[in-house]
């Protein structure tokens, strides 16, 4: 019977698949961090900018929201259908930049504390055409987008 063979310190094992797939997703974790991380300071800043009044309309979370659903229309048909894109744009621009500017939990935060404070019609139309808007802003963005790409086309 043969001692089991050990490894010495300058052996060198090639990575596992599990080890490949995790090397290769660190990238993708800094970009969208990065990304992240710079959206959420543009969306903070428009909150300095334009600050909600206590039990108004939380304007500026319901136009952020809106804003940045309109540049993903825009981003998501240039990247798909016009320019190829690095791989890594995607995660940074859309997934973390658009990702961190947009604020889909702070406009739930303010639907519950409208709703709270006992001003339910204004929590209804908050919960109603924050999502109807954005998704407007999203199709309108790539309609329109594609139209004028169309028009440079020769």
């Amino acid at each position: 019977m043969t001692a089991p063979r050990t490894e010495s310190f300058g052996d060198v094992r090639p990575a596992t698949p599990r080890a490949r797939r995790w090397r290769a997703q660190v990238p993708l974790v800094v970009v969208v961090a990065l990304g992240g991380g710079t959206g959420a300071a543009a969306r903070y800043a428009a909150s300095l900018w334009w600050p909600t009044q206590t039990g108004g309309f939380p304007w500026t979370t319901f136009w952020v929201n809106v804003v940045g659903c309109a540049v993903i229309g825009v981003f998501m048909v240039v990247i798909t259908e016009v320019w190829a894109a690095h791989r890594l744009v995607r995660p940074f621009f859309g997934t973390g930049v658009l990702g961190g500017f947009t604020t889909f939990s702070t406009y739930a935060v303010d639907t519950r504390y409208l709703l709270g404070a006992g001003q339910v019609r204004t929590g209804l139309v908050h919960l109603a055409a924050t999502p109807l808007a954005a998704l407007t802003a999203v199709w309108l963005a790539a309609w329109a987008t594609r139209r004028v790409l169309k028009r440079r086309q020769p």
